[in-house]
C-alpha cells in the first residue's frame, strides 16, 4: 500500500523541463501484446472530495475577481494533494496510463475565469503531478505512463453560436492552434510521455490540435506518441459537428496517431457499434473509454463497476480494442474491475487496410484503384460559373449555397470551391463560404476541393473544413522550395493535393514534359516530404481540342497517354483534370461540348483518369452520342486524322441546331377556342393577333350581357395568372414575361375606348379590380432603371397597378404621387452608391410626412444588410429589401394580405436585427491605422522600371459617332443575361435544358435589334480619352498629381485615392491606386490615362417610342443592349490604348474572351467602383477632359452619368497594377481624405458612407 505524500505545485520560476525519452516503441509493443488500461474520470473523483470555493482559490488566488469553483484544472496549483491522490488511486486500481488533470487547461477555456495566462503553468503542473505519481508506481515489469490530456476547449470551430448567422464563429482555427500549442508545450515540459487529444465533438478543433502538436514536434526536433479520441454524441452515430465515425477517422488520420478511439457521451453498450466500426477501418491501435452508462434523471451515473467491466470484456473478446478505461461517472473501482477482466485477453490485431485516398465531408469518400470515376462539381468555381461569380460578388451567399447543393444533388462526390477573381477578396469569400457550407449538412456531407492559385486563399479554406479536403493545387511553378513548403503545410492541415504538371519552365504541353514534371514531383513528395502517394493527385493539364492549330493536335492523346504512364510508373497516385477545358473551342454549342467530354472521359478513364472537375448534371453516356459525331470527336481526341478538327467543325453546328425545339405551328394554336388562344398568346408573347382575339372575346362577353372590363378581369387575367404561375415555378423567364406584358398592354389598349364609352353612357367609372397600387421610382440623382422597369412589368403581370415615375425622381415628387394615387406600396430603385444615402433620406422624409405604407428597396447597389442597418431604423413603417423581380410579387402580395403581412414583417425584423448586430461586430473587426496601411503599400521596384511614354503623344483625343458594328464584336453578353435575371453562364445558358429556349430567343432578339439599330443609326457612340504626365505624391503616395506638360512644373489637378485598411495576411499589401504610379521622389516620369465613353445618345427617344407603342419588351431590350455597347466601347478603347495610343502592348493578340477575362496588362478602374469608391472624382475627370462638351455625357447631382449607357475611368499601365476592393475605412483615413479634398468630415462621411468602418453617429 502506497502512502499519500502531499506535494507542492511548482512555482512559476521552477518550470524546469522534464522531457521524457521517446516511448513510442515501448508503448506500441505493449498495445500489441496486451490490452492496456487507461485511468477513469478525474472530474467525478474531484466532486467526490467536494472542494469549496476557498479550496479552489487556495492561498494564491484568494483575491481573484471571479468565482473559481468548478475550475478543476486550477487544483493542480491550489490543491495538488487532491489531484495526486486521485492519480494514486487509479494507479493502485491497475491503470497503465494516467491522464493529466488538464482537460480545460487551455487559454480559451480558462478565459471564462480570466485565467488564460496560466495555461502553460497549469499544464506543466498537471503533468508534473501525474509524473511524480507514475514514477513512484512504475516497475520494470509494469511501467506507468503519463498522457497529457488536451480537451476540445469550450468552443467549436465548425458550428455557429448564432442561429441567425450560420457563418459566425466565436473561435478561429488560429486561436485554437495557439491555445493547443501552449498547452502541449506545458505538458511535455512537465513530463508527459504522450499526448491525448480527447472528447472531440468537432473534428476541426481536433485538426487544429493536430496542427499544434505537429508544430511542437517541429520546434522540439522530435515526436511524442499521440492518441486521438472522438465523441459520438447520440444514437445518430455522429459527432456534434455531424461526422460519422469513418469520416472522423479520415479527417484526423494524417496525424498518424498511436491509437484512435472514442470516449464520453455514451455508455459502453451504446458505444459498441461505433467502436466496432473504428476497429474495422483504423490501421492503428483502437482505444475506448466510455461513460459509466447514461446519466439518470438527476445527471448522475448508476452503472456499477462490474456491469461496465462486463461490457468491456465483451469488447475485448470480440477483438475490438487495444486500450480501455473509463470516462464520466467512472471511478477507481471501475478501472480495477476493467483491469481485472481484460488481463490475459488478446488485444485487437491492427488490420492491413486497403490503400486508398480517404477523403471526408460529414461522410467518408474512399477512392481506390477500383473506384468508379469521381465527379468533382465545378459550378462553385468562380472562374467556371458566371452565376456563382456574380452571387459571390453580390455577397448573396444564400443563393450561392443553393448552387453547391444542386451540384451534390446531381451527383458531385466532391465540390470544387474557387474564389479567384480580381474584384473579390478571395480570402474573405473563401472564409465565409466554407463556414456557411459547414452549416448545410446536405452539402457538407461531401468533401470539398479548395481551389485557388493563391496560397492565402487555400489556407483560409483549410482552416474551416473539418473533413479531409483536396487542395487544388500546388506545383513547381515557382521552384522546389515553395513546392515543398506548401506540400508540407497541406499534409499538416490534413489535405490531399492536386499537383499541376507545371514547373519553372511552364506548363507541360506534351507527353514528355508531363512525364518529366510528374515524375520529379512524385519523387520530391514521397522521398523528401513523406507525402503518402495515395494523397497525391496529378493533373497533367487538359487543353482545348480542335483549335485548328497544328501544335494542338496531340493535346488529347498526350493527356490520355500521360494518364497511362503515371499509373504505370508512379504507384499509388490518382489523376484528375479540368474536363470542361477540352471542349472550349465549341463554347456556345453545348450538345457538342458534352459529347466531347463524354468521349474524352471514356478514353481517359480507361487510361487511368480517376476524377475530374465537371458539371455533374451535364454528363451524357458515351453510347448515347450520335455515331457520326462520336466518330469525328474520337478522331480529334485520339489525333487519328490530320483533318480531324475541320471534319468535326463541319458537322458541329448541325447538332447544335438539332437541339433547338420549335413551337407549335401557327395554324395549330389559331384553331383553338378564343380563350385558349389568348392564354397561348400571353404565355408565348405573341401580339400579332391580339386585337382580333380581344375583340372576339369582347363580343362574346357582350353577347352574354357582360361589360368590356370583364375581358380584362376574366380571360386576360386568367392568362396572366398562367404566366405568373409559370414564372413563379421557374418554367418561364423574365424576357418571356416582359413579352407577355406587351400582349396584355395591347389588349387593354384595344379595350380602353369601349370602357370609356361605357363610362360616358352610364356616367360612372368602370373600376378595375387590382391587387394593389405601387408607386415606383429611381431615386434622385440616379439614371439607371432597367431593373426597375422589369420589376414593374412583372408586377403588372400579376395584376398590380404600377405608377412608374421614371428616373432621377426627388423624394417630394414620389411622396406626392403616392398620396395622389392612394398607393399601397412605394418602391425605390438605385444603382450607384450615393443612391443609398438618398434612400435613407427618403425614409426619414416618409416618416416625417406620416406615410405608414410599406417601402420596398431594390437595385444592384442595395442589399439586405444596408436596408437593415441604414434605412429600416429611419422609419416606423415596414421597409423590405427585394432581391430581384422574381421576389417582388410574393413580397408585395404578402404585404397587402392581412394573414401574410404579420409573419413576413416579423421574420424580416428578426433578420434585420441579426444583420444590425453582425454589422456592429463587423465594425469591431481589427483595422490598421492609416499610417500602418501606408507602410504596407504595394511593393514595386521603381529603380529597374521605365514607365511607358504615350506613343501618340499627350493630351485629349475625341471620338464621335464611333462605328457600332465594330463595338458589337466586343460585347460581353454575360451581364446582358444577368440584367434579364436569366441564370446561367453565357454561352452555356443558350443550351440550358430549362431556360435555353428563352435565352436563345432573347439573344436572337438582341442580335436582330443590333442589326436594326446599326443600320438605322438609332444610337450615337461618342468618347474621349486623354494621357497626362503624373506622379504619386503625399504622405503615403496615395494621391496622384497630374501635370500640364512633361516639364512637370505646373500641377493641372490632383486625383485623390483611398487605401485598404483591413488587416491582411503576411505578404499581402494594403493597396491604393496611387501605388501603381511612380512616386514623385523616384524621379521617374510616369503617366496616367483617362476616358469617358457612351453608346446611349439617342436611346431615350427610341425607348419613349417603344413605350408609347406599349412595347415595354423592346424598350427594356434597347436599354440593356445600349448598356452592353457602352461597355464594349470601353473595352475596345482600352485595347486601342494599349496597342496604339499609349502603345505599351503593341503586339497584344487577345480574343474577346481573353479581354473579358482581363488577361491584358494594366487596369481601367472607374470612380464609384471598389478600387476608387468615391464618386466625386468623376468631377475631376470631367474637368480634366471637358467630357460634357466633347461627348454629351453629363453628371447628375449624385454623380450618375447621363445617358446611363456610359462608362468612365482611369488608365494605369504598370504591369503590377490590379483591381482590388478598398473595403472598410477607419476614421483616421476619412478625416485625412476630407482634408486632402478640402471637405468637412461630414461631407467625406456622406460620400464614403458605404465604406465607413465605424458609425459616425457613435
Amino acid at each position: 500500500m502506497h502512502v499519500t505524500v502531499p506535494v507542492k505545485a511548482p512555482e512559476p520560476e521552477s518550470f524546469v523541463p522534464n522531457i521524457r525519452p521517446d516511448c513510442t516503441d515501448e508503448l506500441s509493443a505493449a498495445l500489441r501484446e496486451r490490452i492496456v488500461v487507461i485511468d477513469g474520470a478525474m472530474g467525478t473523483a474531484i466532486q467526490r472530495d467536494r472542494p469549496d470555493e476557498a479550496g479552489y482559490r487556495g492561498d494564491r488566488f484568494t483575491e481573484w475577481p471571479t468565482a473559481l469553483q468548478g475550475n478543476n484544472d486550477l487544483l493542480n496549483l491550489t490543491q495538488p494533494q487532491i489531484i495526486e491522490g486521485i492519480h494514486r488511486e487509479y494507479l493502485e486500481a491497475g491503470a497503465d496510463i494516467l491522464e493529466t488533470n488538464t482537460f480545460n487547461a487551455n487559454a480559451i477555456s480558462l478565459s471564462d475565469y480570466g485565467m488564460q495566462d496560466l495555461a502553460y503553468e497549469l499544464n506543466y503542473a498537471g503533468a508534473a503531478l501525474a509524473r511524480a505519481a507514475a514514477d513512484e508506481f512504475s516497475t520494470p515489469e509494469k511501467p506507468r505512463y503519463v498522457a497529457g490530456a488536451i480537451g476540445p476547449t469550450t468552443r467549436t470551430a465548425s458550428i455557429s453560436p448564432d442561429v441567425n448567422d450560420p457563418g459566425a464563429r466565436n473561435v478561429s482555427y488560429d486561436q485554437l492552434v495557439a491555445a493547443y500549442l501552449e498547452a502541449a508545450n506545458g505538458l511535455v515540459d512537465g513530463g508527459a510521455d504522450l499526448l491525448i487529444i480527447e472528447t472531440i465533438f468537432d473534428s476541426l478543433n481536433a485538426k487544429a490540435a493536430v496542427f499544434a502538436v505537429e508544430t511542437l514536434f517541429e520546434d522540439r526536433g522530435r515526436r511524442w506518441p499521440v492518441i486521438i479520441s472522438g465523441t459520438i454524441t447520440d444514437a445518430s452515430g455522429r459527432t456534434l459537428s455531424g461526422q460519422v465515425t469513418e469520416a472522423f477517422w479520415n479527417s484526423i488520420r494524417h496525424a498518424k496517431p498511436l491509437a484512435v478511439g472514442l470516449n464520453c457521451a455514451l455508455g459502453a453498450p451504446e458505444m459498441r457499434p461505433y467502436i466496432a466500426e473504428m476497429a474495422r477501418i483504423a490501421d492503428t491501435f483502437v482505444s475506448c473509454y466510455p461513460n459509466a452508462g447514461l446519466p439518470n434523471a438527476f445527471g448522475e451515473y448508476d452503472e456499477t463497476p462490474e456491469r461496465q467491466a462486463g461490457y468491456i470484456a465483451d469488447f475485448a473478446e470480440a477483438g475490438l480494442v487495444n486500450l480501455v478505461g473509463g470516462c464520466c461517472g467512472t471511478a477507481p473501482p471501475h478501472i480495477a474491475e476493467i483491469a481485472k477482466v481484460v488481463e490475459g485477453k488478446a488485444p485487437r490485431e491492427v488490420p492491413q487496410i486497403e490503400t486508398a485516398t480517404r477523403l471526408a465531408g460529414l461522410e467518408p469518400l474512399n477512392i481506390t484503384e477500383d473506384s468508379l470515376f469521381v465527379n468533382i462539381g465545378e459550378r462553385t468555381n468562380i472562374t467556371g460559373s458566371a452565376r456563382f461569380r456574380n452571387l459571390i460578388k453580390a455577397e448573396d451567399y444564400d443563393t450561392a449555397l443553393s448552387v453547391a447543393l444542386q451540384q451534390v444533388e446531381v451527383g458531385a462526390q466532391v465540390i470544387d470551391i474557387n474564389m479567384d477573381e480580381g474584384m473579390i477578396d478571395g480570402v474573405a469569400a473563401m472564409d465565409r463560404f466554407t463556414k456557411l457550407i459547414a452549416a448545410e449538412p446536405d452539402i457538407s456531407r461531401v468533401p470539398v476541393m479548395i481551389d485557388s492559385s493563391k496560397w492565402e486563399v487555400i489556407e483560409a479554406g483549410l482552416k474551416n473544413v473539418q473533413g479531409k479536403p483536396i487542395v487544388n493545387s500546388i506545383s513547381m511553378k515557382e521552384g522546389e522550395e515553395k513546392f515543398i513548403r506548401e506540400a508540407r503545410l497541406c499534409r499538416k492541415y490534413g489535405a490531399a493535393v492536386v499537383v499541376m504538371a507545371f514547373d519553372e519552365q511552364g506548363q507541360a504541353d506534351n507527353l514528355e514534359r508531363r512525364k518529366e514534371i510528374c515524375g520529379r514531383a512524385y519523387r520530391i513528395l514521397t522521398e523528401q516530404v513523406g507525402f503518402p502517394p495515395e494523397d497525391i493527385i496529378f493533373d497533367p493539364n487538359c487543353f482545348a481540342l480542335a483549335t485548328g492549330i497544328e501544335e494542338h493536335a496531340t493535346y488529347g492523346i498526350d493527356f490520355i497517354e500521360a494518364c497511362a504512364w503515371i499509373k504505370e510508373n508512379l504507384p499509388g497516385v490518382h489523376i484528375s483534370g479540368g474536363i470542361s477545358n477540352v471542349s472550349f473551342s465549341f463554347r456556345g454549342n453545348n450538345p457538342v461540348r458534352e459529347a466531347i467530354h463524354a468521349v474524352f472521359l471514356y478514353h481517359a478513364i480507361k487510361a487511368g483518369l480517376d476524377m475530374g472537375i465537371v458539371n455533374a448534371g451535364a454528363l451524357v453516356p458515351y453510347d448515347s452520342i450520335d455515331p457520326e459525331l462520336r466518330d469525328r470527336i474520337e478522331d480529334v481526341v485520339l489525333n487519328r486524322r490530320e483533318d480531324a478538327a475541320e471534319r468535326l467543325l463541319e458537322i458541329a453546328e448541325r447538332f447544335n441546331k438539332s437541339e433547338q425545339s420549335e413551337g407549335p405551328a401557327t395554324a395549330e394554336w389559331r384553331n383553338l377556342p378564343v380563350r385558349e388562344r389568348i392564354t397561348h398568346a400571353l404565355v408565348k408573347g405573341i401580339d400579332a393577333h391580339v386585337d382580333e382575339d380581344t375583340e372576339e372575346l369582347r363580343a362574346e362577353i357582350a353577347a352574354a350581357g357582360g361589360r368590356p372590363i370583364e375581358v380584362i378581369e376574366g380571360p386576360l387575367m386568367d392568362g396572366m395568372n398562367v404566366v405568373g404561375d409559370l414564372f413563379g415555378s421557374g418554367k418561364m423567364f423574365l424576357p418571356q414575361v416582359v413579352k407577355s406584358a406587351r400582349v396584355m398592354k395591347k389588349a387593354v389598349a384595344y379595350l380602353l375606348p369601349f370602357i370609356e364609352q361605357e363610362k360616358e353612357q352610364n356616367g360612372t367609372a368602370a373600376a378595375k379590380d387590382t391587387n394593389g397600387t405601387i408607386v415606383m421610382a429611381t431615386v434622385k440623382g440616379d439614371v439607371h432603371d432597367i431593373g426597375k422597369n422589369i420589376v414593374g412589368v412583372v408586377l403588372q403581370c400579376n395584376n398590380f397597378e404600377v405608377i412608374d415615375l421614371g428616373v432621377m425622381v426627388p423624394a417630394d415628387k414620389i411622396l406626392a404621387a403616392a398620396k395622389e394615387h392612394d398607393a399601397d406600396i412605394i418602391g425605390l430603385s438605385g444603382l450607384i452608391t450615393p443612391s443609398l444615402d438618398e434612400m435613407t433620406n427618403f425614409a426619414v422624409e416618409m416618416e416625417r410626412q406620416g406615410l405608414e405604407i410599406p417601402l420596398l428597396i431594390g437595385g444592384a447597389t442595395t442589399s439586405r444588410a444596408h436596408t437593415a442597418v441604414k434605412i429600416s431604423p429611419r422609419r416606423s413603417g415596414p421597409v423590405v429589401w427585394v432581391k430581384d423581380a422574381s421576389r417582388s410579387v410574393p413580397v408585395a402580395a404578402a404585404l397587402l394580405d392581412d394573414k401574410q403581412r404579420g409573419p413576413l414583417l416579423e421574420a424580416t425584423e428578426k433578420d434585420y436585427a441579426s444583420l444590425r448586430e453582425r454589422h456592429s461586430q463587423k465594425n469591431e473587426r481589427p483595422m490598421l491605422t492609416l499610417e500602418k496601411a501606408r507602410a504596407n503599400r504595394t511593393p514595386i521596384e521603381w529603380d529597374g522600371y521605365t514607365p511607358p511614354v504615350p506613343a501618340q503623344g499627350l493630351g485629349v483625343r475625341e471620338f464621335h459617332d464611333y462605328d457600332l458594328a465594330e463595338l458589337r464584336e466586343y460585347i460581353d453578353w454575360q451581364p446582358f443575361f444577368n440584367a434579364w435575371e436569366m441564370k446561367g453562364r453565357f454561352p452555356d445558358i443558350l443550351n440550358n435544358p430549362a431556360s435555353g429556349e428563352a435565352a436563345r430567343k432573347l439573344y436572337d432578339d438582341a442580335q436582330q435589334m443590333l442589326d436594326t439599330l446599326i443600320k438605322e443609326k438609332w444610337l450615337t457612340a461618342n468618347g474621349v480619352i486623354g494621357f497626362f504626365p503624373a506622379n504619386a505624391v503625399g504622405p503615403g503616395f496615395d494621391d496622384i498629381e497630374v501635370y500640364t506638360d512633361d516639364t512637370r512644373t505646373e500641377v493641372l489637378t490632383t486625383l485623390h485615392n483611398l487605401r485598404q485598411q483591413g488587416e491582411h495576411r503576411d505578404g499581402i499589401p494594403n493597396r491604393s491606386l496611387g501605388d501603381f504610379i511612380a512616386p514623385k521622389k523616384t524621379g521617374q516620369a510616369d503617366y496616367i490615362g483617362a476616358f469617358a465613353v457612351t453608346a446611349g445618345l439617342g436611346s431615350q427617344e427610341k425607348i419613349a417610342e417603344f413605350k408609347a407603342a406599349l412595347d415595354d419588351y423592346s424598350a427594356i431590350l434597347l436599354e440593356s443592349v445600349a448598356d452592353r455597347l457602352a461597355e464594349a466601347f470601353a473595352e475596345r478603347m482600352h485595347q486601342r490604348v494599349r496597342k496604339e495610343f499609349w502603345g505599351f502592348q503593341p503586339d497584344e493578340q487577345l480574343d474577346n474572351e481573353a479581354l473579358i477575362d482581363e488577361k491584358y496588362r494594366g487596369i481601367r478602374p472607374a470612380p464609384g467602383y471598389p478600387a476608387c469608391p468615391e464618386h466625386t472624382e468623376k468631377v475631376t475627370l470631367w474637368k480634366l477632359m471637358d467630357v460634357k462638351e466633347r461627348t454629351g455625357i453629363e453628371l447628375t447631382e449624385s454623380m450618375a452619368m447621363w445617358p446611363g449607357a456610359a462608362v468612365s475611368g482611369w488608365y494605369f499601365s504598370h504591369p503590377q497594377s490590379q483591381y482590388f476592393v478598398v473595403g472598410r475605412l477607419g476614421q483616421d483615413q476619412v478625416a485625412d481624405y476630407a482634408k486632402r479634398k478640402g471637405w468637412t468630415l461630414q461631407e467625406a462621411e456622406r460620400w464614403l458612407a458605404p465604406n465607413l468602418g465605424y458609425n459616425p453617429e457613435d
